[in-house]
């Protein structure tokens, strides 16, 4: 059994900071995953906070608890409306509203942002934008219903703050602006319509890019400030060299993350990069980051292997049990696949263990108990 000398905040944080930590730190992304594997239903994590919590509950108590973890809150059916409308800036579909009890919920991916909103953003800025139009466009939200969901949301996450403190457990709290501005333009506009845009009316797009992303910047340093937090979580999957050439990545992409990253790290925050789909082509570019300032999690679609031959020693590596493992794997796999994570990119510092994305709601709770106690009952030198 690795010996244990740290508590859960040293042990991510020596992590973060490329140092050894007395063990590998895990960390925790997940929603409906929770009622789902304790025998209820994905909806019930949309609709029921009690059942949410007492599924919480049963899983930290059965797989003996994890270090970390990207906020885990349950809220009502509005707050959570309003919560993935904010964040995904996208119409979606929620199980048990819009879907069956069982299904996932769902973005829909449409035109919702139009050629003309680009002149809108740079003139009135994206947060008057969401709060005055486009969030009546994305949900069926009234200026009452949102009024709601505001109150119902900062109840449940003081009320979640206060379970997760009272474990020990480290909170990454995001901003509801997770959205990198690249992706929410993407999303907004759509994937081939945001294409078009990208090399038919390039200039309107940086334009804008420009705007939000100072935007943003300023909205991610008070939101960390507010909370004495030093992460700040960024979302992106279509940036990447899976979707584009490197070229529109380095003149719609790099730049702008670099002055997100520069100007957060001048704040003392790091930033974490939440980066699905591959992007095997764009890990090199990471390298000119300062060191330690960023944090890489990967979905198990990216090379994290590879990724440590290029950023060991320089970013910390977050990742990647694959979802497909965790929902039809047995725990010997989980395990097997852990203690290669921990070997191979853990060894040494700079990794945090965890699912590829989000805990797959079809996770087996024993394969999740796997992921939890390997870095706990596993050191190196055992091989």
């Amino acid at each position: 059994m690795a010996r244990e000398t740290m508590n859960p905040n040293e042990r991510v944080w020596a992590a973060i900071r490329l140092e050894k930590p007395d063990r590998v730190p895990v960390d925790i992304l997940a929603t409906a995953a929770f009622t789902k594997t304790v025998g209820g239903t994905v909806a019930d994590w949309y609709s029921n906070e009690d059942k949410s919590w007492a599924a919480i509950d049963k899983v930290w108590d059965y797989t003996g608890g994890w270090d970390m973890s990207i906020i885990v809150v349950a809220m009502s059916t509005i707050a959570w409306k309003l919560a993935l409308a904010q964040s995904m800036g996208t119409k979606l579909k929620l199980p048990g509203v819009d879907l069956p009890d069982d299904y996932t919920e769902q973005a829909v991916e449409e035109e919702v942002l139009k050629p003309e909103d680009y002149d809108t953003i740079c003139e009135i800025g994206w947060d008057k934008f969401m709060f005055q139009d486009y969030l009546f466009r994305i949900t069926d939200l009234t200026p009452e219903g949102v009024a709601k969901a505001l109150e119902d949301q900062a109840s449940s996450a003081f009320k979640a703050l206060e379970k997760w403190n009272n474990r020990g457990v480290m909170q990454l709290v995001p901003s509801l602006s997770t959205l990198h501005p690249f992706f929410r333009f993407s999303v907004g506009r759509s994937m081939v319509k945001f294409m078009e845009d990208l090399y038919y009316s390039p200039e309107k797009v940086e334009k804008a890019l420009k705007l939000v992303t100072r935007e943003s910047i300023e909205q991610w340093i008070a939101h960390c400030k507010m909370l004495n937090q030093k992460i700040n979580f960024i979302a992106e999957e279509r940036a990447e060299g899976f979707f584009f050439p490197l070229h529109i990545f380095e003149r719609f992409w790099w730049p702008y993350t670099m002055e997100i990253v520069d100007a957060l790290w001048s704040e003392g925050i790091v930033t974490w990069f939440h980066l699905d789909q591959c992007w095997d082509k764009n890990i090199p570019y990471f390298k000119k980051l300062p060191r330690g300032s960023a944090i890489l999690a990967l979905d198990g679609t990216t090379d994290i292997f590879a990724a440590k031959e290029v950023l060991g020693g320089h970013l910390c590596l977050h990742g990647d049990v694959p979802a497909a493992l965790l929902s039809i794997g047995k725990p010997e796999d989980v395990e097997a696949y852990c203690k290669k994570l921990i070997d191979e990119i853990g060894a040494d510092g700079g990794f945090i263990l965890s699912s590829g994305c989000e805990m797959p709601t079809q996770v087996k709770i024993e394969n999740w108990r796997a992921m939890v106690q390997t870095p706990k009952n596993y050191s190196p030198a055992e091989r």
